[in-house]
């Protein structure tokens, strides 16, 4: 990790990333505890991780990423996101918008709350990304 991409990752987690990221950890249990949640506990953990530290990586499509189609990036995959939406997708990305938000009030913020607006959209729609080095 770059000097530039440590500084960002530590006023990020001040302006909002370590609480998001929380979030995502309780996404990622209570997809756990549930039966049919299994499916998506590792990407939520995956995302949790990213949304602590999100400067020098990326969310990227898989499909894009790799070259190859998978069941992540094809009609099943768009059930699994409708599934994420009803069951955790909205509250995480209304949290994002929320925290974005309440960080563009400020100048020093808004760098920060275009970041939450980015996992905003991801947090609808996961399945099929991947995190990746920026």
């Amino acid at each position: 990790m770059s000097a530039t991409a440590f500084l960002l990752n530590l006023l990020w987690i001040v302006f909002g990333g370590l609480w998001m990221a929380l979030g995502w950890v309780i996404a990622a249990i209570v997809m756990a505890i549930t039966i049919i949640g299994l499916p998506w506990t590792r990407a939520a953990f995956n995302i949790a991780s990213y949304t602590l530290l999100p400067f020098g990586q990326k969310a990227v499509s898989r499909a894009e990423y790799t070259g190859r189609q998978d069941i992540g990036a094809g009609p099943l995959g768009v059930f699994g996101n409708v599934l994420w939406f009803v069951l955790a997708g909205w509250w995480l990305a209304l949290a994002h918008l929320l925290t974005a938000i309440l960080l563009a009030i400020t100048i020093v913020g808004i760098p920060f709350a275009w970041a939450h607006l980015k996992l905003a959209r991801l947090a609808l729609w996961p399945i099929g990304k991947m995190i990746v080095p920026a």
